[in-house]
């Protein structure tokens, strides 16, 4: 068994600590991070390597973004799809026991849902544009992972309010067809959400500015793991969770992570 994770750490010089505890008492075998905000010699590999996942894959970047591949089993090289026409570091790849993963920090795509007048938002929509372009020439019988933060929350269920949220940049309708185009062009099963499916409530990223997220309870799903027809038949049933104890650590990411298990 392999077990992938998925986490938006927010810093991962801040929260070094919580990754060594999540590592610990998840046991994640591939830990895929965005987010982490340092240059990748800035990266703190001893702790990773402290923990058991010594094999690393960094793309990082001063104060901003950042991406990195942390594995228990040693890593194979393999291109990175490199959808970010800002050259910011958000792609980073490797592959693992014969799987291939690629490891996506999405931009959010600012406040204003169009293109015309928002730069950021149509910097957005041209990332998911060049990774359906890439996903859709691929072999679907190859073992493929994609997973990250994506920055949209796709389904009814994975925002607090579908009505609400459909017209703020994350959950708009424009945001929904491109995700769902991605997904199309690679036939890719979305894990978390077949497993447990809607209309269950399911989020990933609560914001800060509530004192109890619990209690205020507006989460976005923001955080995927997707696989290919080429391992979706290996994916363990039952075995994707949203670790939402992790956001009520102290200090924690604002994202929780997200692990699902496939037969090695």
């Amino acid at each position: 068994m392999l077990r992938l994770a998925t986490w938006n750490i927010n810093s991962v010089r801040l929260r070094a600590d919580q990754v060594q505890r999540f590592i610990a008492e998840q046991a994640p075998d591939v830990l895929c991070l965005q987010e982490i905000k340092c240059r990748t010699e800035e990266f703190p590999s001893a702790a990773f390597k402290a923990a058991g996942m010594p094999y690393l894959r960094v793309q990082g970047q001063k104060g901003w973004h950042g991406v990195a591949i942390a594995s228990r089993y040693p890593i194979t090289d393999v291109a990175v799809v490199n959808a970010c026409r800002e050259g910011h570091a958000r792609c980073v790849a490797a592959r693992v026991q014969g799987i291939e993963i690629q490891n996506f920090y999405i931009p959010a795509g600012g406040d204003v849902a169009d293109r015309d007048l928002n730069p950021k938002f149509d910097h957005k929509l041209d990332f998911y544009e060049a990774l359906t372009r890439e996903m859709a020439a691929r072999d679907r019988s190859a073992p493929l992972v994609l997973a990250g933060d994506f920055n949209i929350a796709p389904g009814e269920n994975d925002v607090w309010n579908h009505r609400y949220m459909s017209k703020i940049v994350s959950h708009t309708p424009i945001e929904v067809e491109t995700l769902r185009r991605l997904q199309a062009a690679g036939d890719f099963a979305d894990v978390v959400r077949d497993q447990i499916p809607e209309p269950t409530k399911l989020a990933s990223w609560w914001s800060y500015r509530a004192q109890d997220f619990r209690k205020s309870n507006r989460g976005l799903r923001l955080d995927h793991i997707w696989a290919s027809p080429g391992l979706t038949p290996r994916v363990i049933a039952g075995s994707a969770k949203i670790h939402e104890d992790c956001r009520a650590w102290e200090r924690p990411s604002d994202h929780a992570p997200v692990t699902v298990d496939v037969e090695s």
